[in-house]
């Protein structure tokens, strides 16, 4: 079920208190703290280049990590926490919350198309809209879903792919409740709808 979760590289920070964290900081690591999951908090350092990399990448509080820290086991954690320089927006510290496998956490979920190839609509010349690529669930840390599929290979020109339509993971629930929101329909491009609408007028005269 699960993708493969990306690695989150630390060092033990040696030292507590504000003049260990500015001596990371001239170090060019951003200190942070590990807490949760029923152990000590864990003091840590990631290099700033690496969490810079992540943070760029974008979705970082909603992204579950595999955190490595050299004489530690590896363990699954969510970021619920970014402190950042008021002036030059970069980061100065990080919370990272160690994760059960029972645990439940928000993540984005990304959705894959099938049956193209043999859609009547896009054989139409139809065209998949695609609004949501992904999608926000609630979901339990030990089953985590590696994608959502969607197939198209029966939907024709105007037909509408709703959150309903896709069936979730048991104990999988959208963070969006009470509205069925659109993944993705099937539009009909300008000449086709043209076309149509040329075919309806003629009916109409007739």
């Amino acid at each position: 079920m699960a993708g493969e979760i990306p690695d989150l590289n630390a060092t033990v920070r040696t030292g507590t208190g504000k003049g260990a964290a500015r001596q990371a900081r001239r170090d060019h690591l951003v200190p942070g703290i590990v807490y949760g999951g029923g152990a000590e908090p864990l003091p840590i350092n990631i290099k700033y280049n690496e969490l810079l990399k992540r943070l760029k990448a974008g979705r970082f509080l909603s992204t579950l990590f595999n955190l490595k820290v050299d004489g530690q086991e590896d363990v699954r954690v969510i970021c619920r926490g970014v402190q950042r320089d008021v002036v030059k927006d970069l980061p100065t510290h990080v919370d990272l919350m160690r994760l059960r496998r029972t645990s439940r956490i928000n993540l984005f979920i990304p959705v894959e198309f099938v049956g193209e190839e043999t859609s009547p609509g896009l054989k139409r010349g139809g065209v998949l809209t695609v609004v949501r690529p992904e999608v926000e669930l609630v979901v339990t840390a030990g089953d985590i879903p590696e994608k959502l599929t969607v197939d198209v290979s029966a939907l024709n020109v105007g037909d509408i792919v709703h959150i309903s339509d896709i069936t979730l993971p048991q104990g999988t629930t959208p963070t969006i409740t009470g509205r069925d929101f659109v993944i993705a329909n099937i539009s009909a491009p300008s000449g086709l709808r043209s076309a149509d609408n040329e075919e309806e007028e003629e009916a109409g005269e007739e």
